[in-house]
């Protein structure tokens, strides 16, 4: 392991601990050379599926994509980065237990989507915004419509154009 500082290999490792799910090992490790403290978190490296993109180009699964596209959601939103990395940790469970080698980008972004709308209303608009690609302001509507008539109790397409004709 490097160290982020002088980026000399030879550290040692002071404290190892288990994170609160268990999920991974927290170390804490000390430079040899600079004798700077720095944390590293190792787990388990699982297989995960191709994804499959729209254009049916296939490129492999990348945790960070998700953490990234939630934080940008959920930038300035009262929504800390342990909820952000649970969620991607949901998603990230969710593929494997499907057990597929290959899964479409749209199962991934419709499970963000998911996540976002029951963590918070403003990043899931934001998110599904880029995500479905609103092509005007009429579509971007419907979607706000929708989510105020969730929140005051309506089922989600009764008053409008229902969801299944808009994708």
């Amino acid at each position: 392991m490097k160290c982020p500082f002088c980026h000399d290999t030879d550290n040692r490792v002071i404290d190892s601990r288990l994170s609160k799910d268990s999920n991974m090992i927290r170390r804490r490790r000390e430079c040899s050379k600079c004798s700077r403290r720095f944390t590293t978190y190792e787990r388990v490296e699982e297989m995960m599926p191709l994804v499959v993109k729209k254009d049916g180009r296939r490129e492999s699964y990348d945790r960070l994509k998700i953490v990234n596209g939630l934080k940008r959601a959920c930038e300035k939103r009262p929504v800390s980065i342990n909820t952000i990395e649970a969620i991607a940790d949901r998603i990230e469970r969710s593929l494997q237990e499907r057990g597929e080698k290959e899964i479409p980008s749209s199962v991934i972004g419709e499970a963000a989507m998911r996540e976002l709308h029951d963590t918070d209303p403003v990043a899931y608009v934001r998110f599904a915004s880029v995500y479905r690609s609103f092509k005007d302001i009429s579509e971007f509507m419907v979607e706000l419509e929708e989510l105020i008539k969730e929140r005051k109790g309506v089922p989600a397409g009764k008053l409008g154009t229902p969801r299944s004709r808009r994708e």
